[in-house]
Formats: structure tokens, sequence, C-alpha cells
């Protein structure tokens, strides 16, 4: 029992491997604000139907954000989520010969993301200056 379809899953196939597992096991998807019920052929129609226009309107909304992320690019005004490490800081600290652990829990990072620094050091990949997200 749900209230909406569309809450359910994010694309039709999610939503029919939903309803199939249902039927495995003998049950049915009832939807309370819609006249959703797989245990009958009205019911499965409709069901069928919007399932199919939340995915159409799902694929809409990612297709107008991604235009407008291109736009807002092209003008210069989107960067993206603000830098929060410092792989500088994390990369001064392995020179200063502290452990990847001793960095990761003074800086409230995970060890992974040490190691990275590590790595862009030991390939001479360009170093960060500031932090990145």
């Amino acid at each position: 029992m749900v209230t909406r379809v569309d809450r359910l899953a994010r694309s039709m196939q999610d939503l029919q491997t939903i309803v199939a597992m249902l039927k495995e096991k003998g049950a049915h998807l009832a939807a309370t604000a819609q006249p959703v019920d797989t245990s009958t052929a009205a019911g499965k129609a409709f069901f069928d139907m919007l399932g199919v226009f939340a995915e159409f309107e799902t694929n809409l909304r990612r297709e107008r954000q991604a235009e407008g992320i291109k736009a807002a690019k092209r003008k210069g005004v989107y960067r993206g989520r603000p830098p929060k490490i410092d792989m500088a800081a994390i990369q001064t600290k392995l020179g200063a010969g502290l452990s990847p652990s001793e960095i990761a829990r003074e800086m409230g990072i995970s060890r992974g993301t040490v190691y990275k620094a590590k790595a862009q050091m030991l390939t001479g990949n360009e170093i960060i200056e500031g932090p990145i997200a």
C-alpha cells in the first residue's frame, strides 16, 4: 500500500520489478491517492499509464536541469559545489611524515581521501591548491 505510485520507484522498470516481486509473493500494489490496484485489470492499466507518465516527467526534468546547468556554465555562473577538503594541507602533512590514519583522524576525513592526495603526490599530478570537493 502506497499513497502515490510515483513515490514508490525512480523508473518504470523499478516499478514493474516491485510489482513482479509482490505478485510472486501473492500480494498486489494499491495506492491510496490514486485508482491503482494491481489485483484488477483496470488497476493494472492505470498503474502502467501512471508509471509511463511519471518516468516521462522525470526524464523531462533531467533534460531541463542539464540544459540549465549547461547554460549557466557557458555564462560562467555555475561552478558546482564549493570545495570542502584542502588537498594541499593533506599533502603537507604527508610530507611532514604523518601517517594516513593520523591525518584522517586529525582532519575528520576518510583515509581514502588521504590516500588519494598521496597518489597525486606520487604520480606527480598537479597538486590542487586549496580545498577540493
